[in-house]
């Protein structure tokens, strides 16, 4: 499979528009940042945030030097409005929250991120969670991230909804954690997500979702909408399947019609179009990646015809 870096290598284009060219970063950054309403408060989220998965605590000390870059970027003039900052307790070793709220800390952009994590504690065979053990990793994270108030928290992969979302809440009343929810990117789960967005009182829901990867529009994103529940849109570029499926095409004229300026704001955009998304939440350790991801995240979106249009371009594709 080819990988959005490979593709990269690849693309005399795409690499020529990634070059840290002034003229075309200028032109990326250009427009105000998109931003969608939580719709359990009203508060605004920009449309563009960063998944966290890949910061590890094994990872090089170059590695690391890229993410912590790649978060500087995520930072950089959000306009008042913290861009998300995805994590889990089980990113990277905990890497991920350690790193991540080091960085936050000590180069002085921590207050400039909403802060979203996950917790889970069942494993090796298990369908039940240990209360206690679900406490101690949610106060690690508190630890790790080094803020008294965590934005948001949910419960990774469906685990043991009734009693992680139930130990999540206690939390929320308390004033400790803003927002609850729960994720997961199987869609042999998505009945039970259903299940417990009807259930439980959640905040927010993350999902996996793409342009080749739509069967969350069918049930899901509805059903978000109608109860008032944000979504976190994980795996935006179809698990990178969709570099090896684009290959060396360029950009289609009219993606200009909508300010899509490389391939990567062309899916991005596509996913934000959905007005049932809050925060596409794409995966990246390459600063310049982290630029061009933001760059969907500003400009005109695509209309109905576009996306139209842009489904009848990814049907025509090659398959992965």
């Amino acid at each position: 499979m080819i990988t959005r870096r490979d593709w990269l290598k690849l693309s005399a284009t795409a690499t020529a528009a990634l070059g840290l060219n002034p003229r075309l970063l200028a032109a990326m950054q250009e427009g105000p940042v998109l931003t969608r309403p939580i719709p359990s408060s009203g508060e605004a989220l920009p449309v563009i945030g960063l998944g966290g998965r890949w910061i590890n605590a094994n990872s090089s000390a170059e590695e690391l030097a890229d993410h912590r870059a790649v978060m500087h970027e995520l930072a950089r003039d959000a306009e008042g409005a913290g861009r998300l900052f995805d994590s889990a307790a089980g990113y990277g070793g905990g890497g991920s929250e350690e790193y991540g709220g080091q960085w936050g800390a000590e180069d002085g952009f921590a207050d400039d991120i909403f802060w979203a994590t996950k917790v889970n504690v069942v494993g090796g065979g298990s369908s039940t969670a240990d209360p206690a053990a679900v406490r101690a990793q949610i106060e690690r994270s508190f630890e790790r991230l080094r803020r008294d108030v965590i934005d948001l928290d949910q419960v990774h992969n469906m685990g043991d909804p009734p009693t992680q979302l139930g130990i999540l809440q206690e939390y929320k009343d308390e004033g400790r954690i803003r927002y609850i929810g729960i994720t997961t990117t199987s869609s042999g789960q998505y009945e039970q997500l259903e299940q417990v967005m009807r259930d439980y009182p959640i905040d927010f829901i993350g999902i996996d979702y793409a342009i080749d990867n739509r069967e969350a529009e069918e049930r899901i994103l509805p059903l978000a909408q109608d109860r008032g529940i944000g979504v976190l849109v994980y795996l935006p570029f179809g698990r990178s399947r969709m570099w090896s499926r684009i290959g060396d095409r360029e950009l289609p004229d009219w993606a200009a019609e909508f300010d899509a300026t490389t391939w990567a704001q062309f899916m991005l955009k596509f996913v934000v179009a959905n007005p049932a998304v809050s925060v596409a939440c794409p995966g990246t350790g390459d600063p310049e990646h982290m630029i061009d991801n933001l760059g969907g995240g500003r400009g005109r979106l695509p209309t109905p015809d576009h996306v139209r249009r842009m489904i009848e371009w990814e049907a025509a594709l090659p398959s992965a």
